[in-house]
């Protein structure tokens, strides 16, 4: 039984064909389905939002686990015997920082792609 369904053409320039390719990928749809949504009107959820946002949950819950340590190793009254070890948790905590931070840079620029990409008529409230 033939399809029903219809078929748009349309001509896009290579970076137009990149840009609209790559926010396909990041919202885990085909270009076609992802054509499909956003001409139509539909929402499209970007899955590297959600694994960003899932990134700063895991290394905030990180940094709250060892600044527990860190707390406990100085409550111990042995902050001097044990140098290294806190050096080695200071150093966990600040690499934990650092992700965190990378991960909300990367979560706001793709928030401002996207606001970047939107006709200027749905930027006004």
């Amino acid at each position: 039984m033939p399809s029903t369904k219809k078929r748009i053409t349309t001509y896009l320039t290579e970076e137009e064909y990149q840009c609209m390719t790559q926010a396909a990928v990041q919202t885990g749809l085909s270009v076609s389905e992802y054509v499909k949504r956003v001409c139509l009107g539909h929402s499209v959820t970007s899955t590297v939002d959600y694994q960003a946002v899932l990134a700063l949950t895991k290394a905030n819950a990180d940094l709250g686990r060892l600044g527990g340590l860190f707390k406990m190793s100085l409550s111990e009254g042995s902050a001097g015997n044990s140098s290294p070890e806190i050096r080695s948790i200071l150093k966990s905590i600040e690499i934990s920082k650092e992700h965190m931070v990378r991960c909300f840079n990367a979560l706001v620029e793709g928030f401002s792609m996207r606001q970047q990409r939107k006709p200027a008529n749905e930027n006004s409230p």
